[in-house]
């Protein structure tokens, strides 16, 4: 993407999935639609230029489920935790002016709510950005990241942490979402 690029949604698939029983990249809906490929439709039609997805546990069988409309990065280090997977994700979007990130085990996530929080970022100052999904007051996603508050996000990420900290301190357009969701992260099959 070229600095005056667009906006970039990035999927955080790279987990093992303890809880889960397996790597939530391989999930499928009950009616057999891939995780990753409900994840980069979400992006790509709420709004997103281009989407990147991040794998790490079981990469070769996740690489094969995404999308060809989006791009596979491979986060080497995953196993550090939730982290990695995002500073991988950053790094791939170098050029974007922002991005949009969710997790993977968002199955539910409609286009709406990403439309809704790119919409809450105005264009004029995408880049300076900060802009959290709410869920009846609750912090969920997605989430859009300006590209000048990349460097001290990747510098605050440490272990199985995303961007949740980094935001509590600074200034954030909250959005509230609850109309189009329940916001809720899978967890448990």
């Amino acid at each position: 993407m070229s600095e005056s690029g667009g906006i970039c949604g990035i999927v955080l698939a790279a987990g093992a999935g303890t809880r889960f029983g397996g790597p939530k990249a391989l999930a499928r809906t009950a009616g057999g639609e891939s995780w990753l490929t409900l994840a980069v439709e979400a992006l790509t039609d709420g709004g997103c230029d281009e989407v990147v997805v991040v794998v790490g546990a079981g990469a070769d069988a996740a690489a094969a489920l995404v999308p060809s409309s989006a791009r596979t990065v491979i986060a080497a280090d995953w196993g550090a935790g939730m982290s990695r997977s995002l500073r991988a994700g950053l790094d791939a979007a170098r050029g974007a002016r922002a991005v949009v990130v969710v997790p993977v085990d968002t199955p539910e996530l409609p286009a709406s709510a990403v439309e809704r929080v790119i919409a809450a970022a105005g264009i004029a100052d995408l880049r300076s950005a900060l802009v959290r999904a709410r869920y009846d007051g609750r912090p969920g996603h997605p989430v859009l990241l300006g590209s000048v508050h990349w460097p001290a996000l990747t510098a605050e990420l440490v272990g199985d942490a995303g961007a949740g900290s980094f935001l509590d301190g600074r200034p954030v357009t909250d959005v509230e979402c609850a109309d189009l969701w329940s916001g809720r992260d899978l967890d448990r099959r």
